[in-house]
């Protein structure tokens, strides 16, 4: 069981490597980890998350009193309190600015395409929750809606929230929401972003149980895409319809090369 001066270094840790991938900016975002029943850690306001240290992180109740820190919680806690009343199972809380991922979220565009396989055994389809205003209940009421049966959410207009048992499981959820949201965008540039059937999904969900993920069925947003039986989600009142972009050889040519420079690079890290 890890101390919580080692909780507050993991912390430090995924805040540097959200900063460094760029998905957040200046003194963006929020992460925390719940360490017991009443008591939270939580990163402060007003700080790079890229430029911490252990002794800036805040305890706070699971009312939002600050225990022990001589810094203020972010606004946004609101919303990381109310994962950890409604899923007891989570740990751990981050809200990110992927710039890709966020990109669908603010298109009204939901992740919610079974095409890749290990998205699908990990994180099922991503939402988008409906647009809340920051530090207010809105967004916490929002992201409730769906919380029962996802890990990873777009909020609509503002961002990315993951959930996990640890501060590093959160940010890999995190990490891979935006290769995947990449790896979409760049398939409905070429004109197909390809889903796999009803029944290859439904062995991808036998592997998922057989890895021990835990969770119901990974966010039927597409009933009829697989044979399960789960409620269907409502759609998000800012999904707007998609539209197929018409690229000549040139600019084809150019995307794969992006697409396939930015793929290696995150190989070579």
């Amino acid at each position: 069981m890890r101390s919580e001066y080692q909780i507050k270094q993991d912390m430090v840790e995924v805040g540097k490597r959200i900063y460094q991938r760029g998905f957040v900016a200046s003194n963006d975002g929020n992460i925390s980890v719940r360490i017991s029943e009443n008591e939270v850690l939580t990163t402060p306001t007003g700080i790079s998350k890229g430029f911490m240290s252990p002794d800036m992180i805040i305890k706070v109740d699971m009312n939002g009193k600050v225990l022990a820190g001589k810094l203020e919680p972010s606004t946004e806690l609101k919303m990381h309190l109310d994962v950890y009343r409604n899923r007891p199972d989570v740990k751990a809380v981050i809200h990110a600015h992927p710039p890709i991922a966020t990109g669908f979220a603010v298109a009204g565009i939901p992740l919610d395409r079974f095409v890749l396989p290990e998205i699908i055994i990990s994180l099922g389809t991503i939402p988008i929750v409906k647009y809340g205003t920051p530090s207010t209940d809105e967004i916490p009421n929002a992201v409730r809606e769906y919380l029962d049966r996802h890990e990873a959410f777009l909020l609509a207009n503002h961002g990315a929230l993951t959930v996990g048992t640890d501060p590093f499981n959160a940010y890999y959820k995190m990490e891979s929401m935006e290769l995947f949201a990449q790896i979409s965008l760049a398939a409905r540039q070429l004109g197909n972003e390809r889903e796999l059937s009803g029944p290859e999904v439904d062995k991808l969900m036998e592997v998922r149980t057989k890895l021990g993920v835990e969770g119901k069925h990974p966010g039927c947003m597409n009933c009829g895409k697989c044979t399960c039986k789960a409620e269907t989600e409502p759609k998000a009142a800012s999904q707007q319809p998609e539209t197929t972009l018409a690229l000549d050889e040139g600019q084809l040519t150019q995307i794969i090369a992006e697409v396939a420079k930015s793929v290696i690079a995150k190989l070579n890290r």
